[in-house]
């Protein structure tokens, strides 16, 4: 019997874990209470079935992990501050408003001032760089990945981080536990590796991957707009490579759940190696504390998946 595909995502003093159709939030409290959030999901996919489409589905799980996400912060967020009760209980206005924030602050760093940087060090070298040249893509994506690994390593320094990054390691821990069969408990999760091929830093280096060779092929057949000066004419361009994330996030997506599928093939283990040294950084040997949290969230998504009773 074929196991259930599960994921998950690190919170405040917590972990998401996301079934098919279920998904469920544990949470430790202050005062060391463990809550557990369990509900049914049901994917726009299974009302739509070409959403389930190659290269169509990855765009759809990616939105619907940002909503699923937001909705565990926003849980875990408000467990965090002990009861989750009075005036200082945070909504998912107040959630969803700093995730909007940082959404945008995200398009600046990652699409926008890349691609003038690139166009920047092209004048400063003397060497006219056009959307049209590969180099420039290339450049664009080394520019990206800087940012990425550079953001990454700073806020890895706050203590705050740190834990979220000890939770993100139990997560995979008790997921590579799953997918092996093992009974799922804290001796069989603790042994695994905080490093998963199927991780979202994976996915966004091989974001990164993908957008250089879409971005190489399509650029060259644009109108260049000569008319409209360089600082605008690289303004509309941006603006046509913000929907173009959504394809590049389906390709994406398809080349990690090949990988999750076939992590043994030789050139499938050579496109994620990146993102798996970048776990290093995103990851941290978790506690016995945090892997038990992990192991109740994702026992709550198993549970609602398949109707059935699990004990920790």
């Amino acid at each position: 019997m074929s196991k259930i595909a599960v994921g998950g995502q690190a919170v405040i003093e917590g972990v998401m874990m996301r079934a098919p159709n279920a998904l469920a939030i544990a949470v430790r409290r202050p005062n060391g209470e463990v809550v557990v959030k369990e509900d049914v999901w049901r994917s726009l996919s299974n009302r739509f079935k070409f959403l389930k489409w190659p290269l169509i589905r990855g765009s759809v799980v990616l939105i619907e992990t940002l909503i699923n996400g937001l909705q565990a912060l926003s849980f875990s967020a408000n467990q965090a501050l002990e009861e989750g009760k009075g005036e200082d209980k945070l909504s998912s206005w107040a959630i969803g408003s700093v995730m909007a924030l940082a959404f945008g602050i995200g398009i600046l760093f990652f699409v926008v001032l890349p691609h003038y940087l690139t166009g920047f060090l092209g004048d400063f070298f003397g060497r006219e760089l056009g959307v049209e040249s590969v180099l420039f893509h290339l450049i664009d994506g080394l520019i990206k990945v800087l940012f990425l690994v550079g953001y990454i390593y700073l806020i890895s320094l706050m203590k705050d981080i740190q834990r979220i990054f000890q939770y993100h390691g139990a997560e995979h821990k008790c997921i590579f536990a799953y997918e092996a069969g093992e009974e799922l408990t804290v001796a069989n999760a603790r042994k695994y590796s905080t490093l998963h091929p199927r991780c979202g830093t994976a996915f966004l280096l091989i974001v990164v991957i993908v957008s250089i060779f879409l971005f190489s092929a399509i650029f060259p057949f644009l109108p260049k707009f000569p008319s409209l000066g360089k600082a605008l004419t690289n303004l509309i361009y941006v603006g046509i490579k913000l929907p173009l994330l959504f394809p590049i996030a389906g390709l994406a997506y398809e080349v990690i759940k090949l990988s999750g599928k076939k992590a043994d093939h030789p050139l499938l283990k050579w496109i994620i190696a990146p993102g798996l040294w970048l776990q290093r950084l995103t990851t941290r040997p978790p506690a016995d504390d945090q892997i038990e949290i992990a192991l109740r969230a994702l026992q709550g998504a198993l549970r609602i998946e398949t109707g059935q009773k699990t004990v920790l």
